[in-house]
């Protein structure tokens, strides 16, 4: 099973994925780890990326995805996945289960605000809200709990068994 967690940046896609992986066992991949230098560059200087800049990324997303699956490989991938479109094109089979991390603005901002070390520019968020498209019938949790909280959700709701988070679940 690949589990693909999607959201704005700032959602806490990295710090669920990587606890949700640890928790599982599984291979944990991030999806900013696929952008070219230039894409990068870009974001680091605030300006959003078009459907050019996307393609190739989300062409070696879909060829890592398959790759996974063809070595029968379980993992968690953190990626922003904000359109229906990508999307469907990752969504390359029953094996690959979408989480989307959903935050408000407000929160985001405040969470961007505290962030460092990241490429990502804060000031991209806006452009982020405006073309994301939320899933419908998808798994949809709220990012405002714990992250463990998040990870026992997930697991629960995947039927993934009992992955330990009850001791670390504050809330």
């Amino acid at each position: 099973m690949i589990i693909l967690l999607m959201g704005v940046t700032g959602s806490g896609k990295t710090t669920v994925g990587k606890l949700l992986a640890a928790e599982l066992g599984w291979r944990y991949y991030d999806a900013d780890d696929f952008h070219s230098s230039a894409n990068v560059a870009k974001m680091k200087r605030g300006s959003p990326l078009d459907e050019g800049d996307r393609k190739p990324w989300l062409e070696s997303l879909r060829a890592l995805i398959s790759d996974c699956l063809k070595r029968d490989e379980n993992c968690v991938l953190a990626c922003s996945a904000l359109k229906q479109s990508y999307r469907d094109y990752l969504l390359v089979g029953d094996q690959v289960r979408l989480v989307y991390l959903q935050g408000t603005r407000d929160l985001i901002q405040r969470r961007l605000a505290e962030r460092s070390g990241h490429f990502m520019n804060p000031k991209l968020l806006e452009s982020q809200f405006e073309i994301l498209e939320e899933p419908v019938g998808e798994l949809t949790l709220d990012v405002s709990l714990p992250a463990a909280r998040l990870v026992k959700r997930i697991t629960e709701a995947l039927d993934l068994g009992n992955s330990g988070t009850d001791a670390k679940d504050s809330s």
